[in-house]
């Protein structure tokens, strides 16, 4: 494993989260620091942050699902540059345009690992952003094993949400293993359920958009969804059935409500394929019965360990997906939580530095 790092002298800001014991703060928990920029190990890259992502697990945070004992830096979707990296670090330079996941600890090596990194057995797997600093920081280390070189034709700007939200999403449509014209329904057309309509249409999908917010749901149309409805609607089924003759080949759930699971199962053929991305507070519930009929196949998909990143990311450089992406400033953090916590967001929201 790594050596023992040691503090730095120089100092960065920082937007971090602050358990309830050690400060009197806003709904949010939330404010922005002034912390020693992290040095590194000979395993780790310093990345001076281009920018990084909000992703709703983060709020997992506030609600208590991954609960931080100690102030930590929010965050774990970002890129950025290199600027500084241990002697075990090979085929990256100063300057250099990279992305990262937010697993560390792990050996990277165990058959655990080869499967996700949370499941190591000979290290103690960490996630940047709950349990260690994450990426709303001006600087941030970074285990070798997680960057990747990001692709020439896609901004810094705007694809810090690739990493985990896009690899996530690409995997999630990509394991349904559906074939061109197939049809697949993609349930939360939020800023990651936008990805996967973006990537379904690659594949040259049939595409529903489901959501219970009509600008949402307007933002999933201009994603490239062929169909969108608000699954407020008592008829959604009924409308689904008939346009895909008899039910659709697969329901991807990026919604985070077990209302989104219960509509998905609703939509599918016999047979079809239920995948399951959004996680719940609680955990989700189906009932037997249906299983034990085959009445349709549950799947589950992440970022996976980092070597599956190439494949989504050589897609993603190749179509010239995307991403729309609200950028914001550090001192803007309690914005965007609010946004994401109430809803409102419409895309995936940035911090550029």
């Amino acid at each position: 494993m790594s050596d023992k790092r040691q503090k730095s002298e120089k100092t960065m800001r920082a937007a971090r989260y602050h358990p309830v014991r050690y400060l009197d703060l806003d709904s949010n928990k939330c404010q922005i620091d002034e912390i020693p920029i992290p040095s590194i190990t000979n395993d780790e890259i310093l990345v001076k942050i281009g920018s990084a992502s909000l992703c709703h697990s983060d709020l997992m945070l506030f609600e208590g699902s991954i609960p931080a004992t100690e102030p930590v830096v929010m965050g774990h979707e970002g890129v950025g540059y290199v600027e500084d990296f241990g002697q075990n670090v090979t085929g990256f330079k100063k300057g250099d345009r990279i992305g990262f996941l937010y697993i560390k600890g792990c050996c990277f090596e165990c058959d655990g690992c080869q499967v996700h990194n949370l499941n190591c057995t000979k290290g103690t797997p960490v996630l940047s952003g709950f349990q260690v600093d994450g990426y709303f920081a001006e600087y941030a280390a970074v285990d070798r094993h997680n960057a990747i070189h990001l692709p020439d034709n896609l901004e810094m700007e705007v694809s810090a949400p690739y990493f985990c939200a896009g690899i996530t999403a690409f995997h999630g449509v990509d394991s349904c293993d559906l074939k061109p014209g197939q049809w697949m329904v993609i349930v939360g057309c939020g800023g990651l359920g936008q990805m996967g309509i973006r990537f379904a249409k690659a594949m040259g999908l049939q595409v529903i958009g489901l959501d219970i917010n009509d600008e949402v749901l307007q933002e999933a149309k201009e994603s490239g969804a062929d169909t969108v409805l608000n699954s407020k609607n008592s008829v959604v089924e009924k409308e689904i059935r008939k346009a895909t003759d008899g039910g659709a080949d697969a329901a991807v759930v990026f919604s985070a409500a077990q209302a989104a699971y219960d509509t998905a199962t609703k939509t599918l053929k016999v047979g079809g394929i239920l995948m399951v991305i959004g996680l719940p507070n609680k955990p989700i519930g189906f009932p037997a019965l249906d299983l034990m009929r085959k009445l349709y196949q549950i799947r589950s998909e992440s970022t996976g360990p980092p070597q599956q990143m190439p494949r989504a990311m050589d897609f993603i450089s190749k179509h010239g997906i995307k991403p729309k992406v609200a950028q914001y400033k550090l001192d803007d953090i309690h914005e965007m939580i609010d946004l994401m916590q109430s809803g409102k967001s419409k895309s995936r929201m940035a911090v550029v530095f």
